[in-house]
């Protein structure tokens, strides 16, 4: 059977795709570095809970009241890229979400979980004493096991080959687990998260040692060999994950395409500026880097999908039915839920003085 045969017929859209595209861009940007954040410093947590010496009390106590706050952000951040890319992806994203429907449609409960707990972790701090480590790891099972689910969708929204698999397993229960890319796509997603993790946790503490001369230098430091740690290993797991792509995929990022490979050493180049800046405690800098390393990733995994999906689709063959009202209802109410979201923040920094500390 001929794949192509499988892809549904893409929708006529109201606007020109690069505006969608744009959107969809800069959305997910916001949304990863939230859900990095969020996984991130749960991970550190957990492990800090099980493992952590003198210190690890503290420091849980201030991931516990960043926590909640971070899966809130992350799941709302999360709803426009999602919605871009369904309408610019729809035919793909749509079916290989069908196909993985039981796992796919868990995830509201899963993520219920997560949250609940991360706040019973919150909430219950002293009170559940060395139990609540249980609660964090009933937060960052979960929330790995989402990220699971999701690289398992956006990889089978890839590869319309696989999708004849269905005929002999229509139940919603497909999952792409002989897809080579997925274990190294999900490591890098949960090392990005591990080092993004202890940058925002440097951070914090870097911000509570302005106020207080360098008595959380230490904390500081203990951050930043997160996000050392993690971030060197990403080279293993990139480069494990860049060798199980098809040739002609990494022909693209080594010199196949100029502005792709501009991107990786860019991206490279990033990665080390921020190993530098980690290294010798520049926060600040170091989170520059690493911004601008997150945004060359962002747009390689967008030409990665637009090159795995060539040959059954490009975004030139969308038809446009104009309804440009539609725009500039959405950038105005974008600006009103960007203020809310300001003022909002706002009010939790000035009355709990905890949340921003």
């Amino acid at each position: 059977m001929d794949p192509a045969s499988l892809v549904p017929a893409p929708d006529a859209i109201p606007v020109h795709w690069g505006w969608l595209k744009l959107f969809l861009l800069t959305t997910f940007f916001l949304h990863l570095l939230c859900m990095n954040t969020m996984l991130g410093i749960g991970i550190i947590s957990l492990f800090k809970s099980l493992f952590g010496r003198s210190g690890a009390s503290e420091y849980n106590r201030e991931i516990s009241t960043k926590l909640p706050y971070a899966i809130a952000f992350t799941v709302n951040m999360g709803v426009a890229p999602l919605l871009f890319i369904q309408v610019l992806y729809g035919q793909f994203i749509y079916t290989s979400s069908l196909l993985m429907a039981v796992y796919w449609l868990s995830i509201t409960a899963i993520l219920i979980i997560a949250y609940y707990s991360a706040y019973l972790h919150h909430y219950a701090f002293d009170a559940a004493g060395p139990a609540r480590a249980v609660f964090m790891a009933i937060t960052v099972i979960n929330l790995l096991v989402i990220g699971f689910f999701f690289s398992n969708n956006m990889t089978m929204m890839l590869s319309p080959e696989k999708w004849v698999r269905y005929f002999s397993s229509p139940d919603g229960t497909l999952l792409n687990l002989a897809e080579p890319t997925l274990a190294p796509r999900y490591l890098h997603f949960v090392l990005s998260a591990v080092a993004m993790g202890g940058l925002f946790m440097a951070l914090v503490w870097r911000l509570k040692a302005d106020g207080r001369a360098s008595a959380c230098q230490e904390k500081v430091k203990q951050s930043l060999n997160w996000f050392l740690g993690a971030t060197l290993l990403q080279f293993g797991v990139g480069t494990w994950w860049l060798m199980t792509l098809p040739r002609h995929i990494v022909r693209i990022f080594m010199g196949g395409s100029a502005w792709a490979t501009a991107l990786f050493a860019l991206g490279l180049l990033g990665t080390i500026l921020s190993l530098i800046f980690g290294y010798k405690v520049r926060v600040r800098l170091c989170i520059g880097a690493t911004l601008a390393t997150i945004l060359c990733m962002v747009l390689m995994r967008d030409l990665l999908r637009t090159a795995m999906l060539k040959p059954y689709f490009t975004l030139s063959m969308l038809e446009t039915d104009p309804q440009y009202g539609s725009l500039v209802l959405f950038l105005i109410f974008l600006g009103i839920g960007g203020a809310a979201i300001f003022y909002m923040l706002k009010l939790a920094f000035s009355n709990n003085p905890e949340v921003g500390s």
